[in-house]
């Protein structure tokens, strides 16, 4: 909520300056291949802050990713590690667009603005965690379902289609460096154990963990472990939290599929408390 915030009152602030003290805002903050050149580094950070206008269209689209996708990201990963990877996402995005416009012929240098790129990392890291998880969006106004893993494989096709062959007057480049580096970044993750040794790992923070290793985990079998009979404490304490410690030590990859059907019943159990 501070991020989403901090982009309104930027955007307020960009469009003031630009109409009121006719300011060259875009051309000191907005990211371009020249003002790399010229050495103005921080527009790979700043670029992500502001967005066109003055109708506010861009930040609305940008805002309602950012909360629908990063509410569920942010919880699974935490708060430290959810702004690590939206960061991330929104500089190597930022990277990628300039290295199409400098090395792709036929790729003007225009100036490059949005919190895009570290929306797609969101929109990455989401359908790593939950892939089976559903998405609608709307193409002309006809509503359309799908997956998160498929919508994952959908934006990335359609970015790099874009980044090769510019249309739309979007930063497709942009989006493709933040999905990519949303992928990545989760994979790192996986294997990290300090995802789950950190401060945030409460009570409420391992049910969190649990479900979201859940989805990550997804095993289709039928559940019909006697152990998901337990009550809840002592299920996660005599199931759960060695399947926890092995995610800890060795990934999510190493599991095994009755510890993928332990986490599921897990996660069902959490969601009726």
């Amino acid at each position: 909520m501070i991020l989403l915030i901090t982009l309104v009152v930027v955007f307020v602030a960009e469009w003031v300056a630009i109409f009121y003290g006719h300011l060259p805002v875009e051309e000191w903050l907005g990211l371009s291949l020249q003002g790399l050149r010229d050495k103005h580094v921080w527009q790979l950070l700043t670029f992500q802050f502001l967005h066109l206008g003055p109708w506010p269209f861009h930040l609305l689209f940008n805002c309602i990713g950012l909360y629908f996708f990063g509410r569920s990201v942010e919880e699974a990963i935490g708060t430290r590690s959810f702004l690590k990877l939206y960061f991330s996402a929104g500089f190597f995005g930022g990277v990628v667009q300039i290295l199409t416009t400098w090395l792709l012929p036929n790729h003007p240098d225009g100036w490059v603005v949005g919190a895009s790129a570290g929306v797609m990392g969101l929109i990455a890291a989401f359908a790593r965690l939950f892939p089976m998880r559903e998405i609608t969006m709307f193409v002309y106004f006809f509503p359309i379902t799908l997956r998160a893993s498929y919508f994952f494989w959908f934006s990335l096709l359609l970015s790099a289609f874009g980044t090769l062959i510019p249309f739309g007057g979007m930063a497709h480049g942009a989006h493709l460096g933040g999905l990519l580096m949303g992928v990545g970044y989760l994979r790192w993750s996986e294997s990290n154990p300090q995802l789950f040794r950190s401060p945030f790992a409460s009570r409420r923070r391992k049910r969190q963990l649990v479900q979201a290793a859940a989805q990550i985990t997804r095993w289709r079998g039928r559940q019909d472990d006697s152990s998901a009979q337990l009550p809840p404490e002592e299920f996660i304490s005599k199931e759960v939290d060695p399947i926890l410690d092995k995610i800890s030590a060795h990934g999510f990859q190493s599991l095994t599929p009755r510890e993928r059907q332990i986490l599921e019943a897990a996660s069902s159990k959490m969601t009726k408390r």
